[in-house]
């Protein structure tokens, strides 16, 4: 079954169940089918056919639902972009999808008419909450639409959306995502806590609808029927608000919003008692910061996954009960997860070497990039470019990125073990590790330090805490204090930016 037709049969069982709530609205399954279905005849009626390309480049507000729903009614194909992206990055992207409309919240820093210029695909421009001359308004698509069914021969093989997750500004990587596998993120949550979910719950999002972890939100609302509380970015205290006011039962964010969330004054005194189990995704140097916040939800469940936009996260999640927070836990059945060399020789449990999956959940390869697909894709097994090991009971462990691995004087240092052992500092609010060039060594690690308010740190203490926890060749040979570490739009630290100070 779509997911539309899902959206469908949930809307005439229960049309006044509320299904997105933002800024105090309440949106019903039946105004949502309806909005969509309106949006999408207006698509049809400019013009949009089945496999165009519909770019989307909004904030996280209920019009990129609709957006996504209407693109998949046509068949199209849509083209989620980070609202952070500039000028330059959004026209880029633009030209290498070649989307022929594009369905946007104007900025003052952005100039439509020269981005038209620039991009010769694009043919209508459609803006939102912002009327303006010589551009449809997404107000009037919505309002002068018709909500008939739109009829559409869409097979399981053909894609339903581009995500470009990075090089955006050199070599555009888009990721593609085909309609079958748009019930994949749904069908893992419905193996990994089925037993605990339930069409009464309410979710809450933080995270933007341009990449996969905003998305799954998007895809299990309408799954499972849930309620789902949109932000539109997160704002740490707004984020303990909502799970207060709308007794929230769970959520996923990444690490660094948990460090954000832990920092708050007023952390202990909002009623957490509603989660039954809050989750983040992949990052070594978690645990520590979600034990740390489950003191004050003891009945909610810990889980800890592992995913990419490529394999349709998540891929391997923690079963329910376990207390090996460290662990990413399995993969479900459907997936295939093996830990390879260089050689791409399978590696035995302990072994560390680079992740890889198969399975009908991981990307056909990337849009027009034939020479990056089949580097990815060898002998039908993914790379991942994560590195990882497995225990002797199956359960998988994150070491960080191949490029996280950092070679000093001939050992190995993986970045996030060092990041891990820094924040076990009780002044510490949160670490970065890079390697940094060295004539006699090769690479050395440098962190960048955050240390918490109130709180002071020297380097010299922390180079002491860390002789009990580290080698000594993975302690950091450079500490660099900053007030806040550069993060990217899900929230996780931009390394990048940081390797270029």
């Amino acid at each position: 079954m779509k997911i539309l037709d899902i959206l469908r049969d949930q809307a005439n069982i229960n049309p006044d169940k509320v299904a997105v709530i933002f800024r105090d609205e309440e949106i019903t399954l039946k105004k949502l089918q309806e909005r969509y279905l309106t949006l999408a005849n207006s698509l049809k009626k400019i013009g949009v056919e089945k496999g165009d390309r519909v770019a989307l480049y909004l904030p996280n507000w209920p019009e990129y639902i609709y957006s996504y729903l209407a693109i998949w009614a046509l068949g199209a194909i849509a083209v989620p972009l980070d609202f952070m992206l500039t000028s330059e990055e959004l026209s880029s992207c633009l030209m290498h999808s070649e989307s022929r409309v594009l369905i946007i919240k104007p900025k003052a820093t952005l100039d439509l008419t020269a981005l038209k210029a620039r991009v010769p695909f694009l043919k209508t421009v459609i803006t939102c909450q912002d009327r303006q001359e010589d551009y449809l308004f997404f107000n009037d698509c919505l309002d002068k639409g018709s909500d008939v069914a739109v009829n559409v021969d869409t097979q399981e093989k053909d894609y339903a959306i581009i995500f470009y997750t990075s090089g955006t500004t050199g070599k555009p990587k888009g990721v593609l995502i085909s309609y079958s596998q748009l019930l994949a993120p749904p069908k893992s949550m419905e193996f990994f806590v089925n037993s605990d979910l339930s069409h009464k719950d309410t979710a809450l999002c933080a995270l933007p609808f341009s990449h996969l972890g905003g998305l799954i939100y998007i895809q299990n609302t309408i799954c499972f029927s849930l309620k789902l509380v949109l932000m539109e970015r997160f704002i740490p205290l707004e984020f303990l608000k909502n799970i207060a006011k709308y007794k929230v039962n769970f959520f996923w964010i990444v690490p660094s919003m948990y460090y954000a969330l832990l920092q708050l004054k007023e952390f202990e005194t909002f009623d957490l008692t509603s989660l039954r189990w809050i989750v983040t995704f992949g990052a070594s140097s978690s645990p520590d910061a979600l034990r740390r916040f489950h003191q004050f939800c003891p009945k909610a469940h810990l889980l800890n996954g592992w995913g990419m936009t490529e394999t349709n996260a998540p891929t391997a999640v923690l079963p329910m009960g376990s207390d090996k927070i460290e662990s990413v836990g399995r993969p479900a059945p459907w997936i295939e997860i093996k830990i390879f060399d260089d050689a791409d020789q399978e590696l035995s449990a302990g072994q560390v070497g680079e992740i890889v999956v198969k399975g009908w959940v991981v990307t056909d390869g990337y849009y027009r990039d034939a020479e990056l697909t089949s580097e990815c894709m060898r002998q039908g097994w993914f790379h991942t470019g994560d590195l990882g090991k497995f225990d002797s009971q199956g359960y998988l462990y994150i070491v960080g990125r191949k490029k996280e691995m950092i070679k000093v004087g001939g050992e190995i240092v993986f970045e996030p073990e060092v990041e891990a052992a820094i924040q076990k500092n009780e002044s510490v609010s949160e670490a970065a590790v890079v390697g940094v060039k060295d004539k006699l060594r090769g690479e050395v690690p440098k962190a960048f330090v955050v240390v918490k308010e109130g709180k002071s740190v020297s380097e010299e203490d922390l180079r002491y805490f860390l002789r009990k926890h580290l080698a000594h060749f993975k302690i950091p040979h450079y500490f660099e204090f900053k007030a806040v570490l550069p993060k990217n739009r899900t929230g996780k630290v931009d390394k990048e930016q940081l390797r270029s100070q």
